[in-house]
């Protein structure tokens, strides 16, 4: 009777250790899929340079690989020890549980996850750069409505120590109405040497500094690429009056075309973020 008591004790022990190992090594496949999807969410972000999350978001990703990896070791720590003992009382006659059709499936399933992933990743980014261009437009609609003074007083360009001191006024004012224009400048079309070029002027005034600064065309020219050009020379020589938005890797800029009795300038936004818009 002692024996048949002593033997169900030691079955109810060994169920208990076999349900054990079999939910640590659920929690620790878990823990692998979460780790590896991890890292690929995290290179996908970097290479590509997606800006997704707002920061609180963000820190928590990056902080939720310390928890991935203490469940991950936990669970592999609790299974080698409760089949060590499992080993000790006895040889192990374990059955899978898992048919060879559902490992296809959950296969499968795990790396169907990854596109799904990398597309919800792009969105999320583009869903962002999206934000930012309406925020930005918003700012220079508001300029152009708001502050039709301002825009009456720049819009007549002279490469004058007057007009330059002006304009940086302005600028300056304008960036304490709105964050929005912390990063706003101003480029005009004008020729060195015969040579066109495109100016560029911020609130930074250089006339205040020295009393016998004589400012240099040279010192403001704009440093644009290929398409900045073609696009800058479409707004100054066709009339070409549509914004141009671009993003890249947290950097936003929009080219933003005022025209005002026969006169153009462009409005250039420029802003960095090191963090997405999605998230509270």
């Amino acid at each position: 009777m002692d024996t048949a008591i002593a033997v169900h004790k030691i079955k109810e022990i060994d169920m208990t250790a076999k349900k054990i190992v079999k939910l640590s090594n659920i929690l620790c496949i878990i823990s692998v899929i979460a780790l590896c999807y991890w890292v690929f969410t995290f290179i996908v972000m970097n290479v590509f340079g997606l800006k997704v999350f707002r920061k609180n978001l963000t820190e928590t990703f990056y902080l939720s690989i310390l928890g991935i990896l203490a469940l991950m070791f936990g669970a592999l720590i609790t299974n080698i020890m409760f089949n060590l003992t499992r080993i000790a009382e006895k040889h192990n006659s374990d059955t899978t549980d898992l048919k060879q059709t559902n490992n296809k499936i959950i296969l499968i399933c795990f790396i169907a996850l990854f596109p799904i992933i990398t597309i919800l990743l792009f969105a999320g980014d583009y869903l962002t750069a999206n934000k930012k261009e309406c925020m930005l437009v918003q700012s220079a609609e508001s300029i152009v409505v708001s502050n039709k003074n301002i825009i009456d007083e720049i819009i007549n360009y002279d490469f004058t120590k007057k007009w330059i001191s002006n304009a940086s006024t302005k600028l300056q004012l304008s960036s304490k109405l709105d964050r929005n224009y912390k990063n706003i400048s101003i480029l005009v079309s004008d020729s060195i040497d015969n040579v066109p070029v495109f100016l560029i002027f911020n609130s930074y005034d250089y006339t205040t500094k020295d009393s016998k600064y004589e400012p240099n065309k040279v010192n403001f020219i704009f440093q644009s690429d290929i398409k900045q050009r073609e696009y800058l020379e479409k707004v100054f020589q066709n009339n070409f009056l549509e914004k141009n938005f671009s993003a890249y890797d947290g950097n936003y800029e929009m080219f933003y075309p005022i025209k005002h009795k026969d006169k153009i300038i462009v409005l250039y936004f420029q802003d960095r973020q090191q963090y997405g818009k999605i998230g509270s």
